[in-house]
Parts: structure tokens; sequence; C-alpha cells
């Protein structure tokens, strides 16, 4: 929910700052099978079935991350996804060393509103000793605010290549796209054929 949020008001800001939402039609992503599925094993584990066993949940949690790596690791030309590729890196690797758990600390937990443990799967949990611990759930938006939740400098990677990447391929004045003529007609979908046309 926090990162619908942020979403959203990352949209919002590329409207503000004069950019053009409808270029997000005409990106050609490479196999977005692997981000819709990696989004759907994490609904699966949270809402669907959140009294699974716990090894099951966490090999799916740690699928759900490699179908993501994946995703963008295919896409990686599009702008902002090496800041995007930087977080999930980050959370990926505290999460592998915790057994597939995102560790939490006790503090940010309670400022979010949040119970420490739970009966069934919960992807951020407190650990009395996690491993790589400072790469957890360390941050807290406050349980007084619609979206409270605990992330991750991880998390923090992530928003920010998600604003990079819209702002710049929406060309807002917020974050210019740095490219020329030249570059966003090679960036053409059709590029080839026009290219093709001329000769």
């Amino acid at each position: 929910m926090l990162l619908v949020a942020w979403l959203v008001l990352c949209l919002v800001s590329v409207v503000l700052a004069r950019g053009r939402i409808s270029a997000l039609a005409e990106i050609r992503l490479r196999n977005p099978g692997l981000i819709l599925g990696a989004l759907a094993l994490q609904v699966m584990i949270i809402s669907v079935i959140p009294g699974a066993p716990r090894w099951s949940a966490t090999t799916i949690h740690v699928a759900s991350y490699l179908l993501a790596g994946a995703f963008v690791m295919q896409n990686r030309r599009l702008p902002g996804l090496w800041l995007i590729a930087a977080g999930g890196a980050s959370n990926f690797l505290v999460i592998s060393a915790n057994r597939g758990v995102m560790p939490a600390s006790s503090s940010a937990l309670e400022t979010a509103g949040l119970p420490a443990s739970s009966d069934g799967f919960s992807n951020s949990v407190a650990m009395s000793s996690p491993r790589l611990g400072f790469l957890g759930d360390n941050f807290a938006v406050p349980a007084a605010w619609p979206v409270h939740n605990v992330f991750s400098f991880g998390d923090v990677l992530l928003a920010l290549g998600i604003a990079v990447a819209l702002h710049r391929i929406c060309r807002s004045r917020l974050i210019p796209s740095g490219e020329g003529q030249f570059t966003a007609l090679k960036n053409h979908p059709d590029f080839m054929k026009l290219w093709a046309s001329q000769a």
C-alpha cells in the first residue's frame, strides 16, 4: 500500500512538472509477465495463503524477488532501473540472509503500529539477532498516517528509482530525460523501419 501511495504521488508530481503521462503507453517492456508473476506471488503469501507452512511461504517470497530481478535485468535500458535494481538487490540480500524474511526493528514496528510477530507468514518481523539488520525495515511511517508501514533502505532506493523513471520517461521539467533528438529517435520502437525507408 505504501508503494502504491508513492506511485500515485509520483504521477501527480509528473503532471505538476508538465510531464507527459501518455509517454508511459509508448514504453515496450520485455517479458512483463515476470513482474506480474512477482507481484502475484507477493499477494499470494500475504493475502491468499497467509497461514501456509513457513518453508513454502519463504520459498515463494524469495522466488518473487528472483522474478522481479529477472524483469529488471531484461529492462535495464529504462531510466531509473539501476536504482530500482540496487534497491531490490539490497532487499533480496537481507531477506536471503534471514531465511526468506525481512527483519524489522521493534521500534519501527511500534511507530508504525504493527505487531512484532504474526501467527501466519509476515514478510517483515522483529528478530533478536538478524543478519545484515542495517538493511532491514528500520524506518517507519507513523501509525497515525493512512499508509502506515515499515520500510528499508532498499525500499528508499526503489522509491527513488520509480520517481526517476517516471519523470525521465515522461520528460518532466523536474528531471529532464537528457536525451538528444537522435537518441529519442533511435529509441523509437519503429526506428529500424524509419531508417530502412530512407535507404
